[in-house]
């Protein structure tokens, strides 16, 4: 019986986005390929667990990467202002519409009393025309919001927990310095509690 091996075939399948590479020795081994917009150098991957770290860590575009402490410092504290940002656009817009609210109207209501009487209720009903610079204001304003809101849940997404923190810090410190003035409305006539 001959037993002679023959290894200059290569009898496996690779797997895609992988080549077959011989050595000196013609074995086959199996290497990764690169792909678009990755370099093995630097081995970028996306986590999909909380990490700490501050090399090579992609801040929404494939040009700012993060590679040192410093770096990572800059980008805690500009994550930090947005999310700070984002709280105070939320309180502005919301004290803005109250402001530019025109029209108003009030409506009444019967509601059940006690011991079978009906009491009237009154709600106070607000608007805006369409066509008005208030109105536009508030839609670029929206537009910010919702883009700002988008970026944070991105950078959150990244798994990089300074970055995590900076998102949560600024959100929760923007929501103290900035909410105190949301307007709170109280209905007098609510029963349940």
């Amino acid at each position: 019986m001959d037993h002679h091996h023959d290894h200059s075939m290569v009898h496996a399948t690779p797997a895609p986005n992988f080549e077959v590479v011989s050595d000196s020795t013609d074995h086959p081994h199996h290497h990764p390929t690169t792909t678009p917009g990755h370099d093995h150098g630097g081995m970028n991957m996306m986590h999909m667990t909380f990490y700490f770290g501050y090399e090579h860590v992609e801040l929404l575009f494939s040009g700012v990467v993060i590679n040192t402490p410093g770096e990572m410092a800059g980008a805690f504290v500009a994550v930090f202002l947005i999310a700070v940002f984002y709280e105070f656009l939320k309180i502005a817009r919301e004290s803005m519409l109250r402001k530019s609210q025109v029209s108003i109207r009030y409506n009444s209501m019967p509601v059940p009393g006690p011991n079978g009487t009906t009491l009237m209720e009154t709600h106070k009903t607000v608007g805006q025309q369409m066509l008005s610079l208030p109105h536009m204001t508030q839609t670029v304003l929206h537009i910010f919001q919702v883009v700002t809101s988008y970026f944070l849940m991105l950078i959150f997404m990244s798994y990089n927990a300074y970055l995590c923190i900076a998102v949560a810090a600024g959100a929760g410190t923007g929501y103290f310095l900035f909410s105190w003035k949301k307007a709170v409305v109280v209905d007098i006539t609510e029963h349940c509690h």
